[in-house]
């Protein structure tokens, strides 16, 4: 009678769990159940939020699109849908990203840290909307205050080493030239005293949790960025080309894995195929060898940007680096075998393919690092601002490695 009574109960308490379930109201226990059993599937969709209310005030763009095109695309499958609001954003950013370019390095800078910003937005947004029960204070003011700090700091410090002449001119600008370094470190220890007066005695640790998630957002956002600023002082081709291979294989890979996709490439990110990876590498390396070829032909696009002091403004003209200037490149036992024993080479040719070999085989990493942030907060997307690709993170993870791959590679072998 009471084994009968105990198994009663156990199904009513039973009934009672999966009725919280259903409502969304989850029990430690099923949570923990549904975390474990999530983390050991292997077709589990990496984006599959556990907590709605989280992914919903973070904002999931990736399968969003506008009004009139959800009308027009709504007799197509949504794989297609998506495949199609996908292509349309890709050709508007591309479509920007040229108007930018055409406006001149000046512009592409400030289009760098515009991106920056709102790559920290959202990143510091996942933080405040985890926490937000707790109201922690100064924590978002704190936040783009150190960022403000870190970009003075940095920003200060690349227009200081390009244009230290011109800026010496201005005798509003000598001392902040003069103290610089000394500013900076004032404003970040007026961040620090500001931080501990704002510790609230119960929530001493989210808020040094907050406080360190600030600061590695400040650590890859800021100085990636900074790395990209100096890419821009050091020739616009710096910058342009290898952000194009990063486009070019994220959309090739996309292109290869629609269409041929059959082997799972990691359990990051379920989607990414073998056949994406190694068809956009391959498409990426023809693509920068071409676009170089391009490129080189303009000295807009390989002189940097630096002060003439005899024509007293900033100048883009230049001579040559020898990697920009024509050679041949004579080729050895298998070219004479097809009689052709020598062709029109660039030497920056090489550095353009071992570029576009980074961008292809190391910088998805980038994008597979972000998708392991995101499954560990159970969101899909960093936000929903581009429609078909999610936030603005979404979008240039990959360019963040890439940029500071380029600068390192510029100092250490082209300087």
């Amino acid at each position: 009678m009471a084994d009968s009574l105990n198994d009663e109960s156990g199904v009513e308490d039973k009934k009672k769990e999966e009725m919280k379930v259903g409502q969304g109201l989850e029990s430690d226990e099923v949570r923990r159940r549904k975390v474990a059993s999530a983390d050991s599937a292997d077709d589990e969709p990496a984006a599959a939020p556990v907590d709605p209310a989280v992914a919903q005030s973070i904002g999931q763009g990736t399968d969003q699109s506008p009004g009139i095109l959800q009308r027009l695309l709504a007799p197509l499958p949504p794989r297609w849908q998506n495949w199609v609001v996908r292509g349309i954003m890709s050709i508007v950013m591309i479509v920007i990203f040229s108007v930018i370019v055409y406006l001149g390095p000046l512009a592409m800078v400030v289009l760098i840290l515009i991106i920056q910003m709102m790559c920290f937005y959202e990143i510091i947004n996942i933080g405040y909307v985890v926490y937000k029960s707790q109201d922690l204070p100064w924590f978002r003011t704190l936040s783009w205050f150190f960022l403000f700090t870190s970009n003075y700091f940095f920003f200060g410090e690349s227009m200081i080493d390009q244009f230290r002449i011109l800026l010496q001119r201005d005798q509003f600008l000598q001392p902040l030239l003069t103290y610089h370094r000394f500013i900076s470190f004032c404003l970040y220890c007026g961040g620090i005293v500001g931080f501990v007066v704002s510790l609230v005695k119960k929530h001493y640790l989210q808020q040094f949790t907050l406080f360190g998630w600030t600061h590695m957002a400040l650590l890859v956002l800021v100085t990636s960025s900074h790395f990209m600023i100096r890419n821009v002082f050091n020739g616009v081709i710096w910058l342009l080309l290898p952000s194009s291979m990063i486009i070019c294989n994220d959309i090739m890979a996309y292109m290869f894995g629609f269409f041929f996709g059959k082997t799972p490439l990691i359990k990051l990110s379920p989607k990414k195929t073998w056949e994406g990876f190694i068809g956009g590498g391959l498409s990426t390396i023809l693509f920068s060898v071409l676009l170089s070829h391009f490129l080189i032909q303009f000295d807009f696009f390989v002189c940097p940007l630096e002060y003439d002091e005899v024509s007293d403004a900033v100048s883009m003209n230049c001579v040559r680096h020898w990697i920009f200037e024509r050679s041949t490149f004579h080729i050895p036992v298998v070219g004479k075998l097809l009689f052709l024993s020598s062709i029109p080479w660039y030497p920056f040719y090489w550095h353009s393919i071992i570029m576009a070999t980074f961008a292809s085989f190391v910088g998805p990493f980038g994008g597979f690092f972000a998708s392991g942030f995101k499954r560990a907060f159970k969101i899909k997307d960093f936000g929903d601002l581009i429609p078909g690709h999610g936030g603005m993170t979404d979008r240039f993870d990959c360019q963040i490695i890439m940029g500071t791959f380029v600068y390192v590679y510029f100092q250490t072998f082209i300087m």
